[in-house]
């Protein structure tokens, strides 16, 4: 199967078609006469000459996820992470902070806001790493502590790192308002200017 395909790549070629095209002028002038009995090197002669002044291929460029697609498969990651969030037991003040990132980071997951590479990789990083790790840890973290009284209660760490996410998540809303802020007084200058 394989010979097949590169055969059939081959033929497909533009090495080959353009072989093919010169080999025809070849069988014109045969036609006529001009090349005598020498004919088939003539038609030969032309085909590799064809074939090998023509471009090389190049390779397809390759396909990476836009960030339509990239959202898309955040988007099914978050309701992965709200499923598993969900089923943890968290105390009421990690509950309500953790309520408030979730509703951030499911305003930015909105189609059409985040578009930024950086944003997507921030907000990737946050969903798919930060807050499953953060809740993880403290689940672990809970179970020994209940074990060794008089540490440090878990739980202030699990705030103190969901205020960092929230943080960041809303330096990523903070730029969005702001790039919108610029579109708005770039379209307004443009119809000033253009007048009526």
């Amino acid at each position: 199967m394989g010979t097949s395909s590169r055969l059939l790549g081959y033929v497909e070629s533009r090495k080959n078609l353009t072989g093919s095209v010169c080999g025809l002028a070849g069988v014109g002038i045969a036609l006529t006469g001009a090349a005598g009995g020498l004919w088939p090197l003539v038609i030969a002669g032309l085909y590799a000459a064809g074939a090998l002044i023509a471009p090389p291929e190049r390779p397809g460029t390759p396909h990476f996820p836009d960030a339509d697609e990239q959202l898309g498969a955040l988007r099914a990651d978050f309701a992965t992470l709200r499923e598993y969030l969900a089923e943890v037991e968290l105390p009421p003040s990690v509950r309500e902070r953790l309520t408030t990132l979730d509703t951030l980071i499911e305003a930015l997951l909105e189609p059409g806001w985040v578009s930024d590479p950086e944003h997507l990789h921030v907000l990737a990083r946050t969903v798919r790493q930060d807050v499953p790790e953060a809740v993880d840890t403290f689940v672990r973290t809970r179970w020994w502590s209940r074990v060794a009284p008089g540490t440090e209660p878990p739980e202030r760490h699990l705030e103190r790192q969901l205020s960092v996410l929230h943080e960041e998540m809303s330096g990523i809303a903070t730029a969005l308002r702001q790039a919108e802020a610029i579109r708005q007084e770039i379209h307004t200058r443009y119809l000033e200017e253009r007048g009526p």
